[in-house]
């Protein structure tokens, strides 16, 4: 597993060459729009800094057809820390980050789990609609011995 700065703390979790999460530190902060994924993911995440006064034209989105295949999922956390802990898709352990109070993770393409180290508040956001345990496969998770945990970038 490798792990590259794609923009100032924002750090892209890679294995085989496939891109399995992208993490963005609560301390990024840049003028105007920032995407961090590509147009073709099936979620897009973007970052967003406007001075007061910015007018954002009122719109309406299109009925536009997607085909969605895999879930991905965002996560928010707003208070605590969360351990997250990720898979090849044959089940394997691969590694874990730390994320902190303002960090989001944008979960792509692969397997994992997570461990609460501190009271935690999160918001999920994915697509949906949500189909219960058609949705996932679940398996077993690493030990607390097995923990290979990388810093942040």
């Amino acid at each position: 597993m490798t792990a590259r700065l794609v923009q100032p703390l924002v750090e892209e979790i890679i294995h085989d060459n496939r891109p399995l999460a992208l993490i963005v530190s609560s301390q990024f902060h840049e003028p105007g729009i920032h995407f961090f994924t590509p147009t073709n993911f099936s979620q897009q995440l973007a970052y967003m800094n406007h001075p007061a006064g910015k007018i954002i034209e009122p719109h309406i989105h299109n009925l536009v057809r997607r085909e969605v295949l895999y879930t991905q999922e965002v996560l928010f956390i707003k208070k605590g820390k969360l351990r997250v802990d990720f898979y090849n898709n044959q089940q394997e352990y691969l590694e874990s980050r730390i994320l902190e109070a303002g960090d989001i993770i944008l979960l792509i393409e692969c397997g994992h789990g997570f461990e609460v180290l501190e009271d935690l508040e999160m918001i999920e956001v994915k697509q949906g609609p949500f189909v219960g345990e058609k949705d996932k496969t679940r398996f077993a998770g690493i030990t607390q011995k097995q923990v290979k945990l990388q810093e942040k970038n």
